[in-house]
């Protein structure tokens, strides 16, 4: 990519000390995010995400932890944070296959919305993309596209300006024109999901190149956390399961994004290849 590139790359998330030796020092204490950030200038918050828990109750992110990561990186730096799944669960995770379905009461709240962002006000000048993840909704938690497209157009209306906002769904069957042409019209971006059970990102594209807006998100996942647990024991250091094909057409597919001048963020997880 050229020096006016729209692509920014880094990982999706920063904290492993198998990454010690890579990209951070040996065996001195380190601010794991400090050192990240003088090989990249962009990382993916997942840990705010898990965040609704028993009785309804809503955690948001520490003011302290905020403020240390806003003071640990460049002022280019730039955030891609994963919005709390309290506002993403239309029910609460089920412990067991036999109990009933538990409606979640913050989900697409504007309120706890408004909350959240406040929390990370510090952030304010690094922050990039905001991704809202869905679980893949089954008949029982949504009975179609439709109707997450309506409960999603109220929510959208409402929603702060001046931020990026993106939809990672986890339902292939949602990925069709009438998603995209809603993401054109309400603003939002879409995130393409490499890997689990969804379609190919590249053939997802070249689908839909028309339809992809200003910006966009990529993350890649390889197909499953637990073989590749297996196959690397958590240790993050090397490659293990190389998908060269896929960088090369993730080369082609980025190119075609930066000619059209379309603000790409792409975060690796070492779930892809054994490290990210």
């Amino acid at each position: 990519m050229n020096a006016t590139s729209f692509l920014h790359i880094g990982t999706c998330s920063w904290k492993y000390d198998s990454w010690r030796g890579l990209i951070y020092p040996e065996d001195k204490p380190i601010n794991y995010l400090r050192e990240y950030s003088r090989h990249y200038n962009t990382v993916e918050i997942d840990q705010w995400f898990w965040s609704l828990f028993k009785g309804d109750a809503a955690v948001l992110p520490k003011p302290t932890v905020v403020i240390d990561y806003a003071e640990s990186v460049p002022e280019n730096f730039i955030f891609c944070i994963k919005i709390p799944n309290s506002i993403t669960l239309t029910h609460h995770y089920k412990k067991q296959k036999n109990e009933p379905l538990r409606p979640n009461p913050h989900f697409l709240s504007i309120e706890l919305m408004q909350r959240f962002l406040n929390t990370i006000e510090p952030l304010k000048h690094l922050i990039g993309p905001l991704i809202f993840q869905f679980e893949y909704l089954n008949k029982q938690k949504m009975s179609n596209l439709e109707e997450f497209l309506e409960h999603l157009a109220d929510f959208a209306y409402n929603l702060p300006s001046g931020f990026t906002y993106c939809i990672e769904t986890r339902n292939p069957n949602y990925l069709t024109d009438n998603y995209f042409d809603f993401l054109l019209e309400h603003g939002l971006h879409h995130v393409f999901l490499q890997g689990y059970y969804m379609p190919s990102i590249f053939e997802l594209h070249a689908k839909y190149t028309e339809k992809v807006g200003a910006s966009s998100v990529i993350r890649l996942h390889g197909p499953g956390r637990q073989e590749i647990e297996k196959l690397t024991g958590k240790n993050w250091s090397s490659i293990v399961a190389p998908k060269d094909t896929d960088l090369e057409l993730l080369a082609a597919m980025l190119t075609e994004l930066d000619a059209r001048k379309s603000r790409t963020y792409l975060y690796v997880n070492n779930h892809f290849e054994g490290s990210a």
